[in-house]
């Protein structure tokens, strides 16, 4: 089956804490604050090759097959708050959402983590945190956290982003930046899809089949990475498409239709 990625401008963490640098002194813990309209998720804003090629990128052999071994527990996210608020939320966003203010005229953008640590194995995001951007396929200005933060720091802000994304904390209120939420990212999907309708990319029927089997794709890749799995989001994709045709819950043609819509929308750069 075609290899593919999913997402969204919502870069996953392909590009993983996208361009962050070391900005903020702010202090930061699990704050109580309302969440805002995220305005790119997991479906978003413009995709070409190089999104595909990252997202393609395979996970060194040292890396490939960790999990985190510090337990998100109020502990490692108050340590994981302070990590993300001084060196990820100026490019990324208090929220995780690719929005900080440092990141405006970043190429590529920074990543909505948030929603892509959702969706990406521990190994995938501990590599693209420690290693950074600025080699091929990611070309970002995302500096090699190995040689600023220890391993249990990066395992921490990795619990930090993940419960951001989950909704299990609420961003804090430091450079500012929306928080994910799912109406908006649905809004964002049916627009593209109807996008796509109208410029002759896809048919309606096909939006509707797309619609369908990305909810039943999204929440299989949430539950598979909570559930410990390891790989990048290819890896994922194609376990979950051929789980989904053999339970009977998705036909093959719907799969196939899925990835072909897929493929077709970010050739027309209306992937996010």
């Amino acid at each position: 089956m075609k290899k593919i990625s999913i997402f969204i401008l919502i870069l996953l963490f392909t590009i993983a804490l996208g361009a962050c640098g070391s900005a903020s002194d702010s202090e930061t813990a699990v704050s109580d604050a309302e969440p805002v309209a995220a305005g790119n998720g997991f479906m978003g804003g413009g995709m070409g090759g190089g999104m595909r090629d990252r997202h393609h990128a395979a996970i060194p052999e040292e890396y490939a097959g960790l999990s985190n071994p510090i337990a998100a527990d109020e502990a490692s996210l108050e340590r994981g708050a302070a990590i993300y608020a001084t060196n990820c939320a100026t490019c990324h966003g208090d929220g995780g959402m690719g929005d900080g203010p440092a990141g405006v005229g970043l190429d590529p953008a920074p990543a909505a983590i948030a929603h892509t640590s959702q969706m990406l194995g521990d190994d995938y995001q501990f590599w693209r945190i420690s290693e950074g951007g600025t080699m091929d396929p990611f070309n970002s200005s995302m500096i090699a956290w190995k040689g600023v933060l220890d391993e249990d720091a990066r395992w921490d802000v990795i619990n930090y982003v993940q419960a951001l994304g989950s909704g299990a904390v609420m961003p804090g209120q430091h450079v500012g930046g929306a928080a994910f939420d799912p109406a908006v990212e649905a809004a964002n999907q049916a627009e593209m899809l109807a996008k796509g309708v109208e410029q002759g990319v896809i048919t309606e029927a096909e939006a509707a089949v797309f619609a369908t089997a990305h909810e039943q794709v999204d929440g299989q890749m949430i539950q598979m990475r909570e559930d410990g799995a390891s790989g990048g989001m290819d890896e994922m994709m194609d376990d979950i498409l051929a789980e989904l045709v053999a339970s009977g819950d998705m036909t093959q043609e719907q799969a196939d239709t899925f990835i072909s819509v897929h493929d077709r929308l970010g050739d027309a750069g209306l992937m996010q």
